[in-house]
């Protein structure tokens, strides 16, 4: 009988302990230390909205993107209220860097040159990628744009390899054949309305199926429609907060699709590698020269040091389906909505590209030539960039500038901030003006390196940079040595952040033969 009570109140002790530490835990985590950190950086000037337990910003956040997106806009390219309404409002209430809440998560927004210029640089290793966890993780999960150290730099090397100038020349002939293919279905809306944001999405799939892993859009149409489908869950749940031990017992509708949409995409991808496996020319190491068998190769490397593992070999294709071509779709997009209302550039880069390439495809050596069409991209990046905010996050307490940051906060950086500033770029930033840029990207941002980032900047600098120009420029090279265009009536400007900057409604133009 004694042992039986001693035995209860031991037991009943060490639960009591138990659930005072996780209260403790608890309270550290969602009241202490968010208030030690609002304190720790108002005391420096950094100020924003007040941490409000348990959603901190995001209600607002959520509130005022749906009052800005809510309805469509005239044709102005004046979108950062709209599509960053809380990153535009409280940079002017509380300066160019301010503090907000995703539930009890820090979150550093940062649009000063200068100290983006320091992160981003990052020589000490300081300002690593932020973690991710929820419908984020599952969806970009662990690769070549999330990965740091050892991980990062194995398959960094592929890239640059795959994804060199001299790859980039051998992979003109498919994007050709892919735009010739596009366009000879045009023939059916000459001098009718298309809609060539949904062109572009069919195109720039083709693109990068045959470009990166050597088979057709349709081959991998399931894997880019679950892709499709898990970012818009992942859209619709950015801002949602969900405690994590809750959400691991009481999954919602959402995240139980997510976990399925991710399981179909790993067993699907998984599927790609065996037939690659199956193909080789029964030497060991020819698994083909494209992205796909390249990293197919290293998972079979000898030396581990090497060896990539199968579980990093799918996060790189998958991300590969999902990023490797809305990218360039938007971009495309973008620039034909430009064209198609700024009709004298679009003559004006139609005018070059006859004189470079005639009636023929484009070459490699003419692509690089094509100064107009770049300053007409590097306009249309500025202003509709695709994608919206850089992350990263504090790794140990460290000095920014004047400022003292904690530890295990997250940096934010928007992107599309530093493209409309009217003190970087003067008071016409709003316009449409590609002569900006005739002089180059140095003397257009006054030498000031961040102020353009469209691909980010410095060592993580997207490494699909050239592919997704050098296919914009052949794509619209071959629109404009065939047709002219205009915009439809039926357009609607409708800008929206749906992880990348979109027409939502697409971009619709009517086609005359040139």
């Amino acid at each position: 009988m004694v042992v039986m009570e001693t035995f209860i109140i031991l037991f009943s002790t060490s639960l009591c302990l138990y659930l005072l530490w996780n209260l403790i835990s608890f309270l550290h985590k969602v009241w202490w230390k968010p208030i030690r950190i609002q304190n720790m950086l108002s005391s420096q000037g950094i100020k924003g909205p007040r941490y409000k337990f348990p959603h901190g910003s995001t209600k607002d956040i959520i509130n005022m993107r749906s009052q800005s997106m809510a309805k469509p806009m005239d044709i102005s390219h004046d979108i950062f209220p709209r599509i960053q309404p809380h990153v535009y409002a409280w940079t002017k209430i509380y300066g160019m860097n301010f503090l907000n809440w995703h539930g009890s998560k820090a979150q550093l927004f940062v649009t000063e040159s200068e100290l983006i210029k320091e992160i981003l640089n990052d020589k000490e290793g300081a300002y690593p990628k932020m973690d991710l966890d929820g419908f984020a993780k599952k969806l970009l999960g662990e690769a070549l744009m999330t990965n740091e150290g050892e991980k990062w730099e194995k398959v960094r090397k592929l890239a640059n390899h795959t994804f060199h100038a001299e790859s980039l020349k051998s992979m003109i002939p498919a994007m050709s054949e892919s735009v010739e293919a596009m366009l000879e279905m045009w023939k059916n809306y000459e001098g009718k309305e298309i809609d060539v944001f949904r062109e572009f999405g069919v195109l720039t799939t083709e693109v990068i199926s045959r470009t990166a892993f050597g088979n057709s859009y349709l081959d991998g149409k399931h894997i880019f429609d679950m892709m499709a489908k898990l970012t818009s869950l992942t859209v619709k749940n950015i801002y949602n907060i969900r405690f994590p031990g809750i959400s691991r017992i009481l999954k919602n509708s959402d995240e139980i699709e997510a976990e399925k949409l991710q399981r179909g995409i790993r067993n699907s991808i998984l599927e790609l590698v065996e037939k690659r496996e199956k193909v080789k020319n029964g030497e060991i190491d020819d698994y083909g020269s494209d992205y796909l068998g390249q990293l197919v190769k290293m998972a079979h490397e000898s030396d581990i040091n090497k060896r990539v593992t199968l579980e990093q070999m799918v996060e790189e294709i998958k991300a590969i389906y999902g990023a490797g071509h809305l990218t360039t779709k938007t971009l495309l997009g973008w620039s034909v909505l430009l064209l198609a209302v700024h009709t004298e550039w679009q003559e004006k880069a139609r005018k070059e590209v006859l004189e470079l390439f005639g009636t023929k495809n484009p070459t490699s050596d003419g692509i690089a030539r094509l100064r107009t069409m770049n300053m007409i991209i590097n306009e249309c990046l500025r202003l509709y960039p695709p994608a919206m905010t850089m992350t990263r996050k504090v790794q140990r307490e460290i000095k920014l500038g004047n400022l003292t940051l904690p530890a295990n906060i997250d940096i934010f950086i928007s992107i599309i901030a530093l493209h409309h500033n009217p003190e970087i770029w003067g008071k016409d930033v709003h316009q449409f003006k590609p002569e900006r840029f005739m002089e180059g990207v140095a003397k257009a941002t006054n030498n000031n390196a961040v102020a353009f980032s469209p691909f980010g900047l410095g060592p993580r600098t997207c490494v699909g940079l050239n592919f997704a120009t050098n296919e914009a420029k052949i794509t619209l090279s071959m629109i404009l040595q065939r047709y002219k265009f205009t915009l439809s009536p039926n357009y609607v400007h409708n800008p929206a952040d749906i992880f990348i900057m979109i027409p939502k409604n697409g971009v619709q133009v009517i086609l005359q033969p040139f």
